[in-house]
């Protein structure tokens, strides 16, 4: 029989637009000490955590290998660590492979970030693109996709209001989400008179500028009694990257996140997401992601307006949290849909519980456009 493995401990820090208060060391001890406290694990040789995966991004942290500064915080000076310079879903991913492979028993995951640190988010990601080609015309990921937003919103017929709306319900549902500090309610004129950022992105369709850290456990089948009886089963995973330049992919389509859910849904034995999943954490970047990352997901057919005027979102218990929206750093977009997951899969979603939760669907992206997609199932 395959090896299963589950996640037995969770923590996050509360996410604000500016923690000018705390160093990253300090955010990520934030949740390496409640999840050693509350399962009292240690990094011993024999039955301790054997290995650390962090998530974290060197230009935001303004430093080269800057894993390096972590060690001591994430018991790295014992064990191994390795780091996933992407979206934290795929940290999930690679600690699962270590556990389903049988080369660890138990893995701690760790992601941080400090967007604040930086003059300007632009400025970051405009050196993911090539210096050749596409830096020297000025690209970033928020003028790619501004470009995939106006061709989605062509395609599907999803309108500037319908996006507002989703901004107005994320800013609302953030309210029972007690991670989520400093983010007011607004209305749809307030979204729509806000300053223009990429047409048509304007400032409050996008995620705002955040900080915080995010840590899970990871255990084996055989030691998850005797850590904790509320764990969370990784069911599936699955994610498929599509090509680096704009030019060569199909901005509105995204076939590459409907390869990973497919991948991600068969490993679970889900079949029909719409009534075997009782919850959807969707990265949702951009207003405009979530209808298009829902179609990807199998939620709704393509064009993604009818679904959106019948209160689609609502219906499936889409980003009851707030969303990536809401304000979470980027690169920690997908670890916190996890963590999101597993919180209601273990009834601890306080004001925002989906009653009898037993299966979820947690949403990463990576690179500009959603060029990576990752889903990960995961059952109570």
């Amino acid at each position: 029989m395959a090896r299963r493995a589950a996640i037995v401990a969770v923590a996050q820090t509360s996410f604000e637009r500016d923690k000018w208060y705390q160093r990253m060391q300090g955010m990520a001890w934030e949740v390496v000490k409640p999840m050693i406290d509350s399962t009292g694990l240690d990094f011993s040789e024999e039955r301790g955590i054997g290995q650390v995966v962090t998530t974290s991004d060197d230009i935001f942290d303004a430093r080269t290998i800057s894993d390096n500064a972590m060690t001591d915080v994430i018991g790295a000076h014992y064990r191994c660590e390795e780091k996933v310079s992407q979206d934290g879903a795929q940290a999930v991913y690679y600690a699962l492979a270590s556990v389903l492979s049988g080369h660890q028993d138990l893995v701690m995951v760790v992601g941080h970030c400090k967007e604040s640190q930086a003059k300007s988010r632009n400025m970051v990601t405009h050196l993911v693109f090539d210096p050749f080609f596409t830096r020297p015309v000025g690209l970033d990921h928020l003028a790619a996709e501004g470009i995939q937003a106006r061709a989605y919103m062509d395609a599907s017929g999803v309108s500037a209001e319908q996006l507002a709306q989703l901004v107005v319900r994320s800013r609302k549902n953030a309210q029972l989400n007690p991670s989520i500090k400093d983010l007011p309610e607004v209305n749809v004129e307030q979204v729509l008179q806000s300053p223009m950022l990429a047409d048509p992105i304007r400032e409050l369709m996008t995620y705002p500028v955040s900080d915080g850290a995010i840590g899970l456990i990871i255990a084996a089948e055989e030691r998850v009694p005797e850590i904790t009886d509320k764990p969370v089963w990784i069911s599936g995973v699955g994610n498929c990257m599509d090509s680096f330049f704009l030019g060569e992919r199909d901005l509105v389509g995204c076939f590459q996140l409907g390869k990973a859910a497919q991948k991600a849904y068969s490993m679970a034995g889900v079949s029909d997401p719409l009534s075997q999943v009782d919850l959807f954490e969707i990265s949702d970047r951009h207003a405009y992601m979530l209808p298009q990352w829902a179609e990807g997901l199998g939620l709704c057919p393509q064009g993604a307006a009818a679904w959106l005027a019948a209160g689609g979102p609502d219906a499936l218990n889409v980003n009851l949290s707030g969303g990536l929206l809401a304000g979470q750093p980027m690169i920690l977009g997908g670890l916190a849909r996890v963590a999101e997951c597993t919180l209601q899969l273990r009834g601890e979603a306080g004001q925002r519980q989906v009653a009898d939760a037993k299966r979820a669907v947690a949403h990463g992206i990576t690179g500009p456009a959603g060029q990576m997609q990752t889903v990960v199932v995961l059952e109570g």
